[in-house]
């Protein structure tokens, strides 16, 4: 029986193998960089899907440039703004200012 469960079997696992460990290129090398800041850098409190709301931050995708650059170098919304959440929890990161297009290019 397990011979010929190994039988069949075997051929969806070589086409698991081959699913699974091809590496895709990015498609755009700035939402790359920003997908690896956001990893690095968001997911402690937003999804690590930025669809997503997280356990303390909002879902995030779809943000504009000019708001991922407010919240994360001055932790301030940008002017006419409604915030999702009323919290202030999050804190600026000045040491991403090199990232605010990567990030933006990630999010949208």
């Amino acid at each position: 029986m397990s011979r010929q469960l190994w039988a069949t079997g075997k051929p969806m696992l070589i086409l698991l193998f081959a699913c699974t460990t091809q590496p895709s290129a990015p498609a755009d090398p700035l939402a790359e960089r920003g997908r690896s800041v956001y990893v690095q850098q968001c997911i402690a409190c937003h999804n690590p899907n930025p669809a997503q709301p997280g356990a303390v931050g909002p879902a995030i995708q779809g943000s504009s440039r000019e708001l991922v650059e407010a919240r994360v170098l001055h932790a301030a919304y940008p002017p006419g703004y409604t915030p999702k959440r009323t919290t202030t929890t999050m804190v600026a990161f000045p040491n991403l200012s090199g990232d605010i297009d990567a990030l933006a290019a990630y999010l949208k």
